[in-house]
């Protein structure tokens, strides 16, 4: 059993999805959103920061995956962003848990099975596949996917260890 959290990170809207892994199986053990308010940057990244520890308080997973940082088309947006995930970095990192992070073309791919996924496409695979009664809320399905996607890397990396490793008779 492994506890993976995924972080959908957002200036205004950070979302967190906590997932247990038991082989190629997952379940939902906690999700939701920190969400921030004020014109300020800095509070904003508090706020970021000191709800991420909670979560990893609470929860105390022993990876976490994180969506890695696009250029939008708006710089001031992009530096938000950036901002934010940094925040987030840093309440995980603190922990000393490992990251991985995932490009959204990636979660969208592990989690719906094409890469150009809408939201809503990806918001209904994690309710499938975690088996949730309804739909999460859009930064908190975006970051169960990112979970998931990190769920579905390891079991396929596991896999291919397992399929590539050979046993060598020594010749003599």
């Amino acid at each position: 059993m492994t506890i993976l959290l995924g972080i959908d990170p957002g200036s205004r809207h950070t979302g967190y999805g906590v997932i247990e892994q038991v082989g190629n199986r997952s379940r939902a053990l906690a999700f939701g959103t920190i969400s921030t308010s004020g014109a300020e940057m800095a509070p904003r990244l508090g706020t970021i920061f000191a709800g991420l520890c909670e979560v990893m308080s609470a929860h105390r997973p022993e990876e976490v995956s994180i969506e890695k940082v696009f250029m939008a088309r708006n710089p001031d947006s992009a530096l938000k962003l950036g901002q934010a995930r940094g925040a987030a970095l840093t309440a995980v990192v603190q922990s000393g848990v490992p990251v991985f992070e995932y490009s959204a073309r990636q979660v969208k791919q592990a989690v719906v099975g094409r890469g150009g996924a809408e939201k809503v496409q990806v918001a209904e695979m994690v309710k499938h596949l975690l088996g949730l009664e309804k739909r999460p809320q859009e930064d908190a399905a975006d970051a169960l996917a990112i979970a998931l996607c990190h769920a579905h890397t390891r079991v396929s990396l596991a896999r291919m260890g397992g399929a590539t490793s050979v046993r060598r008779r020594r010749i003599r």
